[in-house]
């Protein structure tokens, strides 16, 4: 019989410190709630035996082919380092693909680790659905994201304020190398294992990169490149990760760890979700200055193996880092000029999104409905409130095509203008439904997230924001 996984361990290979070999702690009564065919066609994974995929997958059976291991690394959590390392994940291995592609398959809340500190290392019925509906989301509007493979519910107790329904998510990344790993290994001064990871790090992700001599300059820039159109990405859509500290920072680029995170309806740049984000750290608005931050973090590690001359070193880093600036200018722009009709960054056009965007700010406009409106005329109870208040503006724009000579792109807008997005309202009522035992709700949100460019008048109450009062007291909190 085929093994469920085809299994390496390649992260093995590095220094002992960046790891601990751990098992997951079993559960009673697992139950597969949710399980996502269409991640398991990419993966090209054996599901045909149930009984031994839900033994897997609740971390009750260890298959022959791999060794589990929880990471360490560090980061900078609110800005203020710490040593961390998976307190409640378990990495299972790394599975290859029929294409020899390689994912990461990591359990999460399978229990304690070396690096749980006080916590249970369990997760909660709610949360993992939670980070279900959202990566999936995301990889549905063509973000680039960790994904869900299945959620599974047991009955094992998980104790927070009162006794929680507990849950496992099967996570599934091109990686789980962060900024923060790292951190760990320049804490550490060891910087024979910094130049191993490295390596391994430009092997694994970034192989065919070789545009400068030396490595911890390519994956400095290959980092930072993936991360500024991350974040274009985010912004487009109006997702606030709300916990971007740099363990949270992927060298792959794409999104993970979905804690406090939530997208915008009414447009305001300072949008904060999260409960303990009380400076507005990771606002809307700041997550272009936060990824940058991040990388100068990034950027310090590699200074000792990126020229034995210290003064060298900084300026070669500093030089790269120079960059961000405009490389964000050119990314964010033209994304926002695509989601307006244009393909070429003009002064003009740069200057209309900016106008566009402050009358949606002054004017208490929901994000995703006004981009909507001008892109395909999806009517809903506000839409001539917003056409009013967009007529000059929306003059100003036909005029611009005008004297282009140009048409306006309507593929491009429909292509960066989603209709559907996981509006926060809807994800909570799914959730606290699901939680009682009720996943009707949970799957049609689920479903109409999985096309949503594709307008459907069945689905219009997914368009409609929520009543004031909801938006004024709306938090998210972490999954823990």
């Amino acid at each position: 019989m085929h093994p469920v996984f085809n299994f390496e361990n390649s992260y093995l290979n590095l220094p002992s410190q960046f790891y601990s070999c751990v098992e997951p702690t079993k559960v009673e009564n697992p139950e597969i709630v949710l399980l996502n065919s269409n991640l398991i066609e990419t993966l090209h994974i054996n599901a045909t035996n149930s009984i031994d995929l839900l033994a897997i997958l609740s971390g009750n059976k260890i298959p022959n082919n791999t060794k589990p291991f929880a990471q360490a690394y560090a980061g900078h959590q609110f800005g203020h380092f710490t040593i961390l390392g998976d307190g409640r994940a378990i990495m299972l291995g790394e599975h290859l693909n029929n294409k020899h592609e390689r994912y990461d398959i990591q359990l999460k809340g399978c229990g304690k680790t070396p690096y749980s500190r006080q916590g249970d290392g369990r997760a909660t019925y709610k949360a993992m659905l939670r980070e279900y509906l959202i990566s999936e989301a995301l990889h549905f509007l063509n973000i680039p994201t960790s994904r869900s493979l299945a959620v599974v519910k047991h009955h094992s107790p998980v104790f927070r304020e009162n006794i929680e329904i507990g849950a496992i998510l099967t996570r599934v990344m091109k990686s789980h190398l962060r900024i923060g790993t790292f951190e760990y290994a320049h804490f550490k001064n060891d910087n024979n294992s910094l130049k191993l990871l490295a390596n391994y790090s430009l092997l694994r992700l970034y192989p065919e990169k070789n545009e400068y001599s030396i490595p911890a300059l390519n994956l400095l820039n290959e980092v930072m490149v993936a991360q500024i159109n991350l974040v274009v990405e985010w912004m487009r859509v109006g997702f606030i990760h709300g916990v971007m500290n740099t363990d949270n920072t992927s060298l792959s680029g794409e999104s993970f760890d979905f804690g406090p995170c939530a997208f915008i309806n009414t447009y305001n740049p300072a949008t904060v979700f999260s409960s303990i984000d009380y400076q507005g750290r990771y606002s809307f608005k700041n997550q272009p200055f936060i990824i940058k931050w991040n990388l100068y973090k990034f950027a310090e590690t590699l200074i000792p193996i990126i020229h034995q001359d210290l003064n060298i070193a900084i300026k070669l880093a500093q030089e790269m880092l120079n960059r961000f600036d405009d490389l964000w200018l050119e990314a964010y722009y033209q994304t926002f000029i695509h989601k307006i009709g244009f393909e070429k960054i003009t002064t003009k056009n740069k200057a209309l999104v900016d106008e566009l965007l402050d009358i949606m700010f002054k004017n208490n406009l929901d994000y995703t409905n006004t981009f909507l409106l001008l892109t395909n005329s999806v009517a809903w109870h506000e839409a001539a409130h917003y056409l009013k208040i967009l007529n000059d503006w929306i003059m100003k724009w036909e005029q611009l095509f005008m004297e282009y000579q140009i048409t306006k792109n309507s593929a491009l807008m429909v292509k960066n203008n989603p209709v559907y997005i996981p509006r926060p309202h809807l994800v909570e009522e799914a959730l606290n439904e699901a939680v009682k035992g009720q996943l009707t709700k949970f799957l049609n949100v689920l479903n109409v997230l999985k096309n949503p460019y594709n307008h459907h008048d069945l689905f219009l109450e997914n368009i409609v924001p929520p009543n004031k009062n909801f938006e004024q007291n709306y938090q998210t909190y972490c999954g823990t």
